[in-house]
């Protein structure tokens, strides 16, 4: 594990409807698409942060997709992200169903632990992206600050959001957000350095 010095923080993306349009069970890669400010928003963030995605694929549990399927559109993901120069760190899945009570699925923390654990992730300076009430969660889970999107499934689940989230319109807005906090999180660091 890394010193405390070494930890970089990260940005946990979510898939379906926050990075890619949400497809329902996409088994295909060639269905992938992007949201247009996706790969430029990405793009800014890679300076700072390490990039992983991390995505609960119920449809595997439910044998309407299976994980090589999952894998398949997982790897057009982040291959069509390297040509643009957006390098993701890893892609976390889990295929199980909610009732399964695995370790996995979002909101429990298990991807962030791992993630700090295998790449020396600072999770207190992290940031998860999501369209699910439980991609916030699983910020909040660990000490981390999640952003909420209103695309993907977003605008159907604002209700059920704490009164202090951060909802953003999507991943642009979101990384607008997300450096701003980095930055004054970063002067604050600074001027308070011995």
């Amino acid at each position: 594990m890394p010193q405390a010095a070494q930890l970089r923080p990260a940005v946990f993306l979510d898939r379906d409807g926050t990075v890619i349009e949400d497809r329902g069970h996409l088994a295909d890669p060639s269905e992938v698409v992007f949201y247009p400010d996706t790969v430029a928003a990405l793009k800014r963030l890679r300076k700072h942060f390490l990039l992983f995605v991390v995505t609960n694929q119920p449809w595997v549990a439910r044998g309407i997709l299976t994980l090589e399927d999952v894998n398949r559109v997982n790897a057009r993901v982040v291959s069509h992200l390297a040509e643009h120069g957006v390098v993701i760190t890893a892609v976390y899945v889990c295929p199980h169903e909610r009732s399964d009570g695995c370790l996995c699925i979002k909101p429990k923390p298990y991807f962030l632990h791992k993630a700090a654990a295998e790449y020396g992730v600072d999770l207190p300076r992290s940031f998860t992206i999501g369209d699910h009430p439980h991609d916030v969660e699983f910020a909040r889970s660990v000490g981390a600050r999640g952003v909420y999107v209103r695309t993907g499934h977003g605008s159907k689940h604002l209700a059920e959001l704490r009164a202090d989230e951060i909802v953003v319109s999507g991943i642009g807005e979101a990384v607008d957000w997300i450096l701003r906090v980095y930055e004054a999180d970063s002067e604050i660091l600074s001027t308070a350095a011995p």
